[in-house]
């Protein structure tokens, strides 16, 4: 795939380490982040991790009016993807083990994601998309840059 058109559904994990500076994970998510802003890749967010995201910036800034900020900068750089109660159905029969990344996993399908960004790789050994480390995705998005 060429890197500019890969498009990417991007675990909450990430968007969290990179705005709370999470050592020693900070560094691979900025740079997704930034790979997204110079447009690089295409960046999305599934509508569910949304609300976890806001959940747990809100808990860590103890601001709503600043936690709603950031989130609507969220939805600037990335593009949001809707989950619909037929990935939800459909992730109950899935051979993943956790049933929040199996719902997530049927919403990159179905928006024909190219992968799924992720710390958790080991979560999504049975994913039917492509997983990537944040490592795996920062090389792929170089080798792609170099051809």
């Amino acid at each position: 795939t060429d890197g500019e058109n890969m498009k990417i559904l991007i675990d909450a994990c990430i968007i969290l380490d990179a705005l709370q500076d999470r050592k020693p994970f900070s560094e691979d998510a900025q740079n997704i982040f930034l790979a997204v802003a110079n447009q690089k890749i295409q960046g999305f967010l599934s509508a569910k991790s949304v609300t976890d995201i806001y959940y747990l910036l809100h808990r860590h800034i103890h601001s709503n009016e600043e936690s709603r900020k950031i989130l609507n900068k969220l939805f600037v750089l990335f593009g949001i993807l809707d989950t619909t109660a037929e990935d939800c159905r459909k992730a109950v029969f899935s051979e993943m083990n956790d049933y929040e990344d199996a719902v997530m996993t049927e919403s990159a399908w179905r928006y024909d994601m190219d992968g799924i960004v992720t710390r958790n790789t080991k979560d999504y050994e049975k994913a039917a998309v492509p997983i990537f480390s944040p490592k795996q995705l920062l090389e792929e998005i170089e080798n792609n840059v170099d051809e």
